[in-house]
């Protein structure tokens, strides 16, 4: 009786007072600050409609039953502005007809029934609707951003006027359908304008931040002025520029870029530098190869694009994994203490630095001689008075083709980590919606530490040889013991 009082009092006192506890590394069940501001701003009901099958395996039941989680928190937090409901299309014909009508279409997934592979079609998708706005996410994948997906698909249907992001163009910069991916995220909470500056007239007092993607001719010394006045009025600019350069498909030769951008910068004391880095750690290209009679593509490491995984605890860079980065340089700081400096990203370990001009031996055989250093800065946040006496930000990447994807059959799909630092950098920027934190909270990747070739071996001989041995050695010991019971039973005084 006693047992059955103290668990009603419980039951009262729970229901009165709500709290969790998150364990988990990356607080994947804590909504943000930036979350619960939407919801409390929310000025008219929104509702989620998520069309799951049923029978699925539990790879995808754990991501349903994640989501599920999740919108049960919107609706908890929002006061029940937020009201949703989940949906079997494939056990419903009418409501399979209205989940593709909206937009969400039937993915193929391989299920093992009765020791065998089977493919079926199912539903994973989202319809978010608010008052006459509508948002579909057709598909959710492993991994996928759960709470960054909803929270940005809610303000994007109740924000009232886009924030403008200004891309610049008349120096060589590639354009917006050259950079898809990253126009793509950047398009669900701002406006992208291409801007071109002329003498007359400076930036236009509506774009908030400029963004300044792999130029390649000169700056006019007037226009340079007109970016220390945008950054004079508090406003922002992301720079993603090459200092170096390289050409694999004719010469393969590497030089310096000249913009007169890099001069500007180091007047601030932000130096980006003419030098290539190498990286032991590093991404792989496609080197045609004889072989008797025959030509065949084999990868080769190239260690002129550094492979970037040592990321700083920044909203900018924070939760990315790796960034694919061709023909990067350094970026550095000596100006004054009234600017913060924080670098993002960093080379590995082992790495190093060639001065311009290079030319590209694919033959080369590296040493670790060639890598005397470690974590050089490849990106920077950079946060005060960078121009006059109002406070402005800054992101410098030196790497001009971050973002830069190509167009039409020259498109490639790019590492989604370099769309994540441009659109991140312009968020960080921007510093409109507080959502940039939640980008990369997905599932974490946990790699391998990385283990020289002599420790490698060792493993393996461990893992190979330490079962058998275990083996070995409890079969001997218990046939010591076995010959222990024998002759234990063939004495005299033995009593069983």
């Amino acid at each position: 009786m006693l047992l059955f009082v103290v668990m009603v009092l419980l039951n009262l006192v729970a229901s009165k007072f709500y709290f969790r506890l998150d364990l988990s590394e990356d607080q994947r069940y804590t909504l943000s600050n930036a979350t619960k501001n939407i919801l409390e701003e929310l000025g008219e009901p929104v509702t989620i409609t998520a069309y799951f099958g049923e029978s699925l395996p539990p790879r995808y039941t754990n991501l349903r039953d994640d989501l599920h989680d999740l919108i049960v928190e919107y609706a908890s937090r929002s006061d029940g502005m937020v009201q949703y409901e989940f949906l079997d299309p494939t056990q419903d014909e009418e409501i399979k007809a209205q989940a593709e009508a909206a937009g969400v279409a039937p993915v193929q997934i391989n299920i093992r029934e009765k020791d065998k592979m089977e493919a079926v079609l199912t539903y994973m998708g989202l319809i978010i609707k608010m008052g006459e706005g509508l948002e579909v996410i057709p598909l959710l994948n492993e991994g996928t951003p759960l709470e960054y997906i909803l929270s940005t698909s809610i303000k994007k249907l109740s924000v009232v006027e886009k924030p403008v992001i200004g891309l610049l163009q008349g120096h060589g910069e590639p354009s917006q359908y050259a950079m898809q991916q990253a126009m793509a995220d950047l398009s669900i909470l701002y406006n992208i304008e291409p801007i071109t500056l002329s003498e007359s007239a400076g930036i236009p007092d509506h774009i908030a931040t400029l963004a300044i993607v792999d130029p390649v001719d000169s700056f006019p010394l007037q226009q340079l002025l007109q970016l220390d006045a945008h950054l004079a009025k508090g406003n922002g600019i992301f720079i993603s520029m090459s200092r170096v350069s390289g050409d694999l498909s004719q010469d393969q030769y590497g030089k310096v870029v000249n913009t007169g951008l890099e001069s500007w910068l180091a007047n601030k004391g932000i130096n980006v530098g003419d030098e290539f880095i190498i990286d032991a750690s590093c991404s792989q290209i496609q080197v045609r190869r004889q072989m008797g009679q025959f030509s065949m593509m084999t990868p080769v490491s190239f260690h002129y694009w550094p492979l970037i995984s040592d990321m700083a605890d920044h909203p900018v860079s924070k939760g990315m994994e790796a960034l694919v980065l061709k023909f990067a340089s350094t970026v550095e700081f000596t100006g004054d203490t009234n600017i913060s400096y924080t670098p993002l990203a960093f080379s590995s370990e082992k790495s190093g630095l060639l001065p311009a001009p290079v030319v590209f031996d694919i033959q080369k055989r590296w040493t670790e001689n060639d890598f005397p250093y470690a974590s050089l800065p490849v990106a920077a946040a950079f946060d005060g008075t960078l121009s006059g006496t109002i406070n402005s930000r800054m992101v410098v990447v030196a790497n001009g083709d971050l973002a830069v994807s190509g167009e039409g059959q020259q498109a490639q799909q790019l590492p989604p980590d370099n769309v994540n630092l441009m659109v991140n950098g312009i968020d960080w920027i921007s510093d409109a919606t507080g959502l940039i934190e939640l980008r990369n909270k997905g599932i974490m990747y946990r790699g391998l530490d990385e283990v020289d070739e002599g420790k490698r071996s060792m493993l393996k001989w461990i893992n190979l040889l330490l079962p058998i041995l275990v083996v070995i050695i409890y079969g001997f010991m218990r046939a010591q013991w076995r010959r222990k019971q024998r002759n234990k039973r063939k004495a005299e005084s033995y009593v069983q």
